[in-house]
């Protein structure tokens, strides 16, 4: 994931759980029903935030989740988390370094029977084709709906609203690993101009797939 990010994003990783990572105060609460699997992911990609605060240069503290289910970090800090099978990651960056990040990792395999349809716009079947045909190696499926989620947990910080699937159309250059997001709900506005686009990376390595959105500083 670092190599998907600008440098003023700071971005630990992990490719299993971390054996002495404990939950901070507060924490616990959200991890009072959770099933052993979703606690050692919670506990591992809080520890990752926390190594991500440190290299910072603030110091860890508890990270809890907002009514929508999204980190929320200390004043002056912006970021953004993901888990799947075997991968724990957290990028985070100081308010004015970008305007917002959003990151997603998801294992390299199809979608379930159906999900595709669910995600994808009209014009991003037609492209999933031609995808498919040129690249048959590569998830495009799973690609789409990876970028989708990077491009809602990036959104969303700015917009304290929710983005659908439907609301955001995503054209990939498996070129040089970049695509690009048209916006089909009206935006916030950075540095007083309107959100409409975006712009992300992606890359398929060692069995997962993994995106990431940046939205830049204003100027």
């Amino acid at each position: 994931m670092r190599a998907l990010l600008p440098p003023e994003v700071v971005v630990v990783e992990s490719y299993g759980d971390v054996p002495d990572a404990r939950p901070f105060p507060g924490e616990e609460e959200a991890l009072a029903r959770a099933v052993e699997q979703r606690r050692r992911e919670y506990v591992t990609v809080r520890h990752c935030a926390r190594q991500a605060l440190a290299e910072l240069g603030l110091p860890p503290v508890a990270i809890l989740s907002g009514e929508h289910r999204e980190p929320l970090w200390p004043a002056g800090v912006l970021g953004s988390i993901t888990h799947c099978d075997g991968y724990r990651a957290a990028a985070l960056a100081r308010q004015g370094a970008v305007a917002s990040v959003g990151i997603d990792a998801e294992p390299h395999a199809p979608l379930p029977e159906g999900v595709f349809g669910v995600i994808a716009r009209p014009e991003e079947h037609a492209e999933q084709a031609r995808w498919a045909a040129e690249r048959p190696e590569v998830c495009f499926d799973r690609v789409l709906f990876s970028a989708k989620e990077s491009v809602y947990k990036a959104w969303f910080p700015l917009a304290r609203r929710w983005l659908g699937f439907e609301d955001a159309t995503v054209r990939f250059a498996p070129e040089n690993g970049t695509f690009t997001v048209e916006l089909h709900r009206s935006g916030p506005e950075v540095g007083g101009v309107p959100l409409t686009t975006m712009t992300g990376r992606w890359a398929v390595r060692d069995g997962l797939i993994l995106t990431s959105v940046v939205i830049p500083a204003a100027g």
